[in-house]
């Protein structure tokens, strides 16, 4: 009995250290840094707005993208540090836009009219990440 208890023991502890070493892996693709998740996103959003309506990928790419908005949203929203900087807000704006798109047009392509709003939302949020380091 004492000795399958010890056994029990030693096994919880090289579970709880292979956890606690290795963590439950990064599920979301965002690293924790701010700028550099911002500039990601915004790599991945340029791509899913510039893709082709004939794409055989657009439909798992604009899923990957509402992925990487869902994430980044969740991830910064009630972060006070991140969450009042003008580059969050109008990154905030950008998303809303293009999820909002997403969801009420999901079998069309991007309009042009919000591609090039978006494309100016993206630099100007690109600029205010430069000022600010």
């Amino acid at each position: 009995m004492l000795m399958k208890r010890n056994w029990l023991r030693i096994i919880a502890l090289i579970l709880v250290a292979f956890v606690g070493l290795t963590g439950f892996g990064n599920q979301d693709g965002l690293t924790g840094d701010y700028r550099q998740d911002t500039l990601d996103v915004i790599g991945c959003l340029k791509e899913a707005i510039e893709v082709s309506k004939d794409s055989p990928d657009r439909g798992k790419l604009q899923i990957q993208t509402r992925k990487r908005i869902q994430a980044f949203a969740a991830r910064y929203q009630r972060n006070k540090s991140v969450s009042t900087l003008s580059s969050f807000t109008i990154m905030r704006t950008a998303l809303n836009s293009l999820a909002g798109h997403y969801s009420s047009y999901p079998n069309r392509p991007v309009p042009e009219k919000l591609r090039k709003r978006l494309e100016q939302q993206f630099a100007r949020v690109e600029s205010a990440l430069q000022r600010s380091s």
